[in-house]
């Protein structure tokens, strides 16, 4: 098994699978149930991520992707069922919005150590048909454990986070995490982010788990983006074109 990922135990049945030698650090989730697991977020594909969940449950596994982007859905070829929410069902199995030049000059942008047999001339796209579209409110029932579906667009159009009303975990893909939130994309919209972030506030949450970067952050980081493009939206430059601001531990790009 490939050692680029790194697994840490978050619970019982709970792991977050990172890969920490790339820049963009960042985390899938593997979720156990009685019956059946899902993995959210698959990596960059540039190793078998198939490997490390067969090394940590023997149930059936579904990826489910917060978003369609390429270091997110990088390992979905090793699963026979997918998801992705409806409004990027097109970007899965159709047309992918970024060319595949732009990918490859983000996967190699600095400096690392990829794993033994990866060649970046080899590196695809991925596409394949989703087994099940997703929806706002859905709920995926894992058996003794439930995820609930929130369409949060604004960092891309159908991006989800993923909530546990009995956990309170948030699985919060690039919505909130600890570094450059970027809304600055022809496919983003800086306005829906914000309304994202709102929307998520309202939740009784104990945990973040992030899609990138520092993986242990504080449920308070939702309130203070919150403010950041409160801030932006106050200051009339909450659209795009606008540069990145700072506000310490994350940054706006817009």
């Amino acid at each position: 098994m490939s050692d680029w990922f790194t697994i840490e135990q978050i619970d019982a049945d709970t792991y977050a699978i990172s890969e920490y030698k790339h820049w963009e650090e960042t985390h899938c989730y593997l979720l156990c149930g009685t019956d059946k697991a899902i993995l959210i977020d698959t990596g960059l594909g540039v190793a078998n991520i198939r490997e490390v969940v067969d090394s940590l449950t023997v149930l059936p596994v579904m990826a489910v992707a917060t978003h369609a982007h390429w270091d997110h859905i990088g390992g979905h070829r090793y699963f026979e069922s997918i998801a992705v929410h409806e409004a990027e069902k097109d970007w899965i199995s159709g047309w992918f919005p970024i060319p595949l030049s732009v990918v490859k000059s983000n996967l190699m942008r600095e400096t690392c150590d990829f794993p033994s047999g990866f060649s970046i001339d080899d590196y695809e796209i991925f596409q394949g048909v989703p087994q099940r579209i997703l929806y706002d409110g859905d709920h995926l029932d894992l058996g003794n454990r439930q995820l609930l579906v929130i369409h949060t667009p604004g960092h891309s159009p159908g991006h989800c986070c993923f909530y546990e009303p009995e956990r309170k975990y948030l699985y919060s893909g690039d919505l909130i995490y600890q570094g450059c939130l970027d809304a600055f994309y022809p496919s983003t919209d800086p306005q829906k982010f914000w309304q994202s972030v709102k929307k998520v506030q309202k939740l009784d949450i104990t945990r973040i788990m992030p899609g990138h970067h520092q993986l242990n952050i504080p449920v308070a980081l939702i309130d203070r983006i919150e403010k950041g493009f409160s801030k932006l939206a106050t200051s009339g430059k909450l659209e795009q074109g606008n540069d990145i601001f700072d506000f310490g531990d994350f940054q706006i790009h817009i």
